[in-house]
């Protein structure tokens, strides 16, 4: 049995048609995204065929003229400096110093939006945004790929700015 990455699982799905993603929401909106590679899956595993993946996964559901990538990218990106317990770690200034490479290589990208696949960096690089005083907001791409399916609840927006919290909503009740 071979052990994958769910950006792998997720960029099979697509590509088979079982996870019917589309990026039409975005075709007027043009918000523009940015993503974050977690080291974990990307730089310390699986390496820049997962990133690519990514990508793909990305590009699916936003858009390819709305995605910018960082530069570095893929396994020479940055990391965000809130994994390996950092975020817990009780030096929250600390961890905004080291992260401040990552704030400013998000902020070159003049994307509206960093997706980040993994829950340390989604808190990491949301807390240098606000810290920093950035533009740009932080979103999930578990939120993104719902979204882009309809299916993501207006429940499930409260953490998205206005640009993105009417996108494709989803009400149950009136889906009987």
């Amino acid at each position: 049995m071979e052990i994958a990455s769910i950006y792998q699982y997720y960029a099979k799905w697509i590509r088979e048609g079982r996870l019917p993603v589309s990026s039409d929401w975005n075709k007027d909106l043009k918000i523009k995204f940015t993503v974050q590679d977690p080291c974990q899956i990307i730089r310390k595993s699986y390496g820049d065929p997962v990133a690519d993946d990514l990508r793909f996964v990305v590009k699916s559901i936003v858009g390819e003229e709305n995605f910018i990538d960082m530069t570095p990218n893929k396994s020479n990106n940055f990391c965000c400096g809130g994994g390996g317990g950092f975020l817990q770690s009780g030096y929250p200034d600390q961890r905004r110093q080291y992260g401040r490479i990552k704030f400013d290589q998000i902020m070159a990208t003049g994307a509206d939006y960093c997706i980040a696949a993994c829950h340390n960096c989604h808190a990491q690089i949301h807390d240098l945004a606000e810290h920093y005083g950035a533009s740009y907001g932080t979103v999930h791409l578990w939120t993104l790929i719902c979204l882009s399916m309809g299916i993501l609840g207006p429940n499930e927006r409260e953490y998205l700015r206005d640009d993105l919290k009417e996108v494709n909503v989803f009400h149950p009740e009136t889906a009987m």
